[in-house]
């Protein structure tokens, strides 16, 4: 087995911060380099969402000092590094967390005031990139929040063997920009994927939530990957099967006491019904399914003929 590779980027690009920001390229004193690099590597290999706040200018009396930085993660803690203490802390978390929703970056200044002009500013303020805090720090913060957050993968599963459909997912799926992974005890792959895995069977605990799965096992074993499947927590599970072949699963995995809700939510059979009948006109079908997902389009998949 090949060992993971995982990409972590901004959903979109960067956004530069303005012209007249005071920009650091090395870490700031206060932040250990070694320390906060491991568990970046720690957060980027959990493939969950996390955020890194860098504090780009100061104005007035503030103990931050551009350059400092801290790791978010997306249950809201501060995994490392500092903003020069407590008092920013918390409305950045804050933002931070809205920011690995949307998967856009953000810019916000925070006002470090008294009690007066902190309440004044909450009351009048209308910008939800200023942010004002109560603390006798004094001072202002401008501070980039960048959200990271997990590559999105294409994950097929084969039968083993030459199979034209899997070969054109790889090339497609990577064209599309997903990372491409396939599971197969067999590959005969023209092009390679970002990683295989020589297996016949699937680890639900090495997917997660931004994983889309395509099964193309043919019947052999259909049953038990999508039991796996079940327990995997996966965006999208597909599934190449007549609809002869898929009632006979669906009936096996109701015997096998799998979840209902993933049964309705499964795309079988998968694609989207443009006439396809190459395989690289099947594998668009299949990728159509997915990328409807993706965006959150509802695609009708019929139920089996009883």
């Amino acid at each position: 087995m090949r060992s993971k590779r995982f990409r972590f980027a901004p959903s979109r690009p960067r956004t530069v911060p303005p012209a007249n920001s005071e920009i650091p390229y090395r870490a700031a004193s206060t932040v250990h380099v070694t320390h906060f690099s491991h568990q970046l590597s720690e957060l980027a290999a959990k493939r969950e969402p996390f955020a890194i706040a860098s504090v780009i200018r100061t104005e007035g009396s503030t103990l931050a000092k551009p350059g400092f930085k801290i790791l978010i993660t997306h249950e809201g803690t501060v995994a490392g590094g500092t903003l020069g203490g407590g008092c920013p802390e918390g409305p950045i978390v804050a933002v931070a967390q809205e920011a690995m929703k949307t998967g856009e970056p953000r810019v916000v200044r925070v006002h470090l005031v008294d009690t007066d002009r902190a309440v004044e500013g909450l009351v009048r303020e209308t910008n939800p990139d200023e942010i004002w805090v109560q603390t006798n720090c004094g001072g202002t913060l401008e501070v980039y929040i960048e959200p990271m957050l997990p590559s999105q993968r294409l994950v097929i599963v084969g039968q083993g063997g030459k199979d034209e459909i899997e070969a054109a997912l790889v090339h497609l799926g990577k064209l599309l920009g997903f990372e491409v992974v396939v599971i197969d005890p067999l590959p005969v792959l023209p092009e390679a994927p970002h990683k295989i895995i020589e297996s016949s069977q699937v680890d639900p605990a090495e997917l997660g939530k931004h994983d889309y799965v395509v099964v193309l096992t043919k019947g052999e074993r259909d049953v038990a990957i999508l039991e796996a499947l079940s327990h995997s927590g996966v965006k999208f599970v597909g599934l190449l099967a007549s609809r002869h072949r898929l009632k006979q699963n669906l009936t096996e995995l109701e015997r096998h006491g799998v979840d209902p809700t993933f049964l309705r939510s499964l795309h079988a059979p998968i694609g989207l019904d443009i006439g396809a009948r190459t395989p690289e006109e099947l594998a668009v079908a299949i990728l159509s399914d997915v990328i409807s997902t993706k965006y959150g389009k509802h695609a009708d998949h019929p139920a089996p003929a009883g």
